[in-house]
């Protein structure tokens, strides 16, 4: 199956029309997590309790026409609950493989950081390899597979950090933020007038055609300076006196991806140096490790991404 550009960026304006349906007021937000998917990456949300994290995964699977499945991390989840296991039949005289959540399109891996670091470890090759290998059996993923992570920036008392190789496989890291007032209020009209909780939304797309999406992004022209110009904005984390460990190349990628996936939902078949400055901060803030004297300070990271993003040269293209 093939798909034209500009098929592609309209069916996803109306996948995120659809899912605004269910989320009132985060236009950005939802193109920016619409690019992830099209980029074919990972999101982690980290924002305040009751900012619909998870009813934005939700509905991007519904629009999506993606298999779902929702994980509850907790401290005593094991990464057999994760992945499924040999169970034996009796009735059979056999082991059984009994597959886990991890096998659907997308997954919701809620409050990710209240599992220990074991559980953490066995979304990693998930993430990576898009396979489980389980019993020394390596069993692929259905594809599309995206994860999308939330965790809560308040909670510290039980929760146990993200490792670094863990958040570097995430390929960008969004805050929804609260709704002003006037969004506010037009949240409690919607149900109001819905007279029930539950929101139906409708199908847009599937995954073969999200797939075909996806090899439309593989199309878009980058010239070498705007190359030069992603480099430019990573290797600038390296040597910043702020930042201990600056963003791996995995971070140079993600900014590329990104920006092709902007354009795309642009209609363009070309990168600006635009769509490279609104992801700058969402694909490298979570891969930066920063001077201790800043790990209390609240959004140090993202005014770092920031101070570069506004002294490095952008690219003039004729």
């Amino acid at each position: 199956m093939t798909i034209t550009l500009n098929e592609a960026a309209l069916r996803c304006q109306r996948v995120v029309q659809e899912v605004e349906r269910a989320i009132v007021g985060k236009r950005a937000v939802l193109e920016e997590i619409m690019a992830a998917v099209l980029a074919n990456g990972h999101i982690l949300l980290e924002d305040y309790p009751g900012l619909a994290k998870t009813l934005m995964a939700k509905s991007f699977a519904v629009a999506l026409g993606l298999n779902f499945k929702r994980i509850q991390f907790t401290p005593d989840l094991l990464p057999g609950d994760i992945t499924g296991s040999y169970i034996y039949n009796r009735s059979q005289n056999r082991f059984e493989l009994r597959r886990g959540p991890i096998f659907a399109n997308i997954i919701l891996a809620d409050e990710i950081n209240r599992a220990s670091p074991k559980t953490q470890s066995a979304l990693l090759e998930a993430m990576q390899e898009r396979q489980v290998t389980l019993e020394g059996e390596t069993m692929p993923l259905p594809e599309p597979f995206i994860v999308i992570a939330t965790q809560n920036p308040i909670e510290y008392e039980g929760t146990f950090p993200l490792p670094e190789a863990q958040l570097d496989r995430f390929l960008l890291k969004l805050a929804i933020g609260y709704p002003s007032p006037e969004e506010e209020q037009e949240i409690l009209r919607r149900r109001r007038e819905r007279q029930r909780d539950d929101i139906e939304l409708a199908q847009i797309t599937d995954a073969e055609e999200l797939m075909a999406m996806r090899q439309a992004v593989e199309e878009i022209f980058v010239h070498e300076d705007m190359e030069r110009y992603m480099v430019d904005l990573v290797n600038k984390t390296r040597h910043d006196k702020r930042v201990t460990v600056g963003a791996s190349p995995r971070g140079s990628l993600a900014l590329l991806k990104l920006a092709r996936a902007q354009a795309t939902l642009a209609g363009r078949n070309y990168v600006l140096p635009d769509d490279v400055k609104r992801f700058a901060g969402p694909a490298l803030v979570h891969r930066l490790i920063l001077e201790p004297s800043l790990w209390m300070k609240q959004r140090a990271a993202e005014e770092i991404i920031a101070s570069i993003v506004q002294a490095t040269a952008v690219p003039v293209i004729e």
